[in-house]
């Protein structure tokens, strides 16, 4: 290849790849958009939100959450459980080994014409060859003792006296009624309980009004407005965001929010906490800048664009309405 074919080569890797770093930078336009959906929605963070008239493809699954999932932990506890099946396998590999050897030095002696135990005669006859079975059986029940204790779960400060509160049941709030009694002890913690509940109007204008004022906290990168109205996971995705968009010297503008349709998916109570998602097809302005020219890079400063998205809020009981959850419509 000729050094200017090289040169026009290169040129065309260096625009590709900064197409491609570009990719990234689009996405990141507006809260939640473009970055697929995250937060939590209490207990229920791993069900689909109801379908309803604004959405009624329901929602995606949540990509980034701080609620543990059965996926997350599965090949953990796999990876687990194979180390600790492969422990005996050791020792039943060791016995096989040791057995394996004896029988075949007796072969070969009888291959050889000396006989089965001519081979081992030369050191103590019948009675050395005798002892030397004890010596390796002996060996053998070590090892098998060794490796069994290995593969018993052990105890934090075996040997030492439990606490007398060890030995008490704690109150738990999510454990069932054997839990209580005592049943439960050693179980996995049950699923709260969760209730429907009846929302008000004044709860709907609090999503609605919600819904501009993030968005607008969001646009000024106003990190107090955003803690203020978002519980502190949903800030910690948000202030990434910003961040990351600082350090490539961009900065993130949205305007002129209107909600256009809402539906109640769910409304629930779970453990002192009150849960409500709602899909909401809704409008607005949002363009990426560039902090030093003031260029656009993405979306349009002019031209309003609709999205539909579900919204899950959550309140302690007589507290504010706050955002927990971003899901896009499936």
């Amino acid at each position: 290849m000729s050094l200017i074919s090289l040169a026009r080569h290169g040129r065309f890797v260096a625009v590709l790849a900064g197409a491609l770093i570009l990719v990234p930078v689009l996405a990141e336009a507006r809260p939640g958009g473009g970055k697929g959906s995250f937060g939590s929605r209490g207990s229920r963070t791993e069900s689909a939100p109801a379908p309803t008239n604004t959405a009624p493809n329901g929602a995606q699954p949540f990509q980034r959450s701080a609620q543990p999932s059965a996926s997350q932990a599965a090949p953990a506890a796999g990876a687990a459980a194979a180390a600790q099946a492969a422990r005996p396998s050791m020792a039943r590999n060791l016995m096989m080994g040791l057995g394996a050897g004896l029988l075949g030095a007796g072969l070969f002696g009888l291959l050889s014409g000396s006989g089965f135990f001519s081979g081992l005669a030369s050191m103590a006859g019948i009675l050395g060859f005798l002892l030397q079975i004890a010596l390796i059986g002996g060996a053998i029940w070590l090892a098998l003792r060794f490796f069994r204790r290995r593969s018993e779960p052990q105890l934090a400060g075996a040997g030492a006296p439990l606490p007398r509160e060890a030995y008490q049941p704690q109150p738990n709030a999510r454990m069932g009624a054997m839990g209580a009694m005592g049943g439960g002890v050693g179980r996995p913690a049950a699923v709260p309980q969760t209730t429907p509940i009846e929302l008000v109007g004044e709860d709907f204008n609090a999503f609605e009004r919600l819904l501009g004022e993030i968005n607008t906290a969001y646009s000024n990168e106003d990190e107090k407005g955003l803690r203020d109205r978002v519980t502190p996971e949903m800030f910690g995705y948000f202030d990434e965001d910003l961040t990351t968009n600082a350090r490539k010297g961009l900065v993130d503008r949205v305007s002129d929010v209107k909600l256009l349709q809402g539906d109640l998916s769910e409304a629930w109570t779970e453990e002192g906490f009150d849960f409500a998602t709602v899909a909401m097809r809704f409008s607005l302005i949002n363009a990426l800048y560039e902090r030093s020219s003031g260029k656009v890079v993405d979306g349009n400063a002019t031209v309003p664009q609709e999205v539909t998205e579900h919204w899950t809020f959550v309140r302690s009981r007589g507290g504010a309405w706050k955002l927990s959850g971003i899901q896009q419509a499936a």
